[in-house]
């Protein structure tokens, strides 16, 4: 078992995670209306979802890896229809002045849904599998503690991106007017709703 595993993982992690898509945009507008807790808490829905990925990619979960693919469209069907979803109250919510913490509750349901909506993307596994195999992981025996090590690295590195996005967004708060809010809600609504009708007309290829 090598340590070295753990810092690849975090690495990918934070790299998959950077790139700013459907979930960053999520966590990006529930930071400015709910604050940074809230953002954080979203992202880590993510992290989650990569870490689960990323533990059928390393372990050889061949099983549940080949459902995931033989079923893709039906996933990516549910994802499409929950990310129009999202876009559409996005864009129709008011927004608040001041950020208003959310309960319990709330960050139950902000942790759900960004879960939900990156386990609804099943190519993820399909590169954390390319990603693996190029790094030389195998699945043998032998193999599973540094495996074990480099997926809880992909959860640490995708966690410390979420924690670096939500802090940077809630400092700049405080410079967006209530009407400058409201442009984020639309234009981050409609960026939702579009990588959902994108998602949903990729069935029809």
């Amino acid at each position: 078992m090598d340590i070295t595993y753990f810092a690849q993982g975090l690495a990918i992690g934070f790299a998959i995670a950077a790139p700013v898509g459907p979930i960053g945009l999520l966590c990006i507008r529930r930071t400015l209306a709910n604050g940074r807790l809230a953002g954080f808490v979203s992202g880590m829905g993510a992290a989650t979802a990569d870490a689960c990925y990323g533990a059928v990619a390393a372990l050889g979960l061949t099983a549940i890896s080949s459902a995931l693919v033989t079923h893709q469209s039906a996933v990516r069907l549910v994802g499409g229809l929950f990310l129009c979803y999202l876009g559409a109250r996005t864009a129709l919510s008011h927004p608040a002045v001041t950020a208003t913490p959310v309960a319990a509750r709330g960050l139950a349901g902000a942790f759900g849904s960004t879960l939900a909506l990156t386990l609804t993307n099943p190519t993820t596994i399909l590169s954390f599998a390319a990603v693996f195999a190029g790094l030389g992981l195998g699945t043998t025996a032998g193999d599973r503690g540094s495996a074990v090590l480099m997926v809880c690295g992909v959860f640490f590195g995708s966690a410390l991106w979420w924690l670096l996005l939500s802090g940077t967004v809630g400092f700049f708060r405080r410079a967006l007017t209530p009407e400058r809010l409201r442009w984020v809600n639309r234009v981050s609504g409609a960026l939702l709703a579009g990588l959902g009708v994108l998602s949903l007309l990729s069935l029809a290829r």
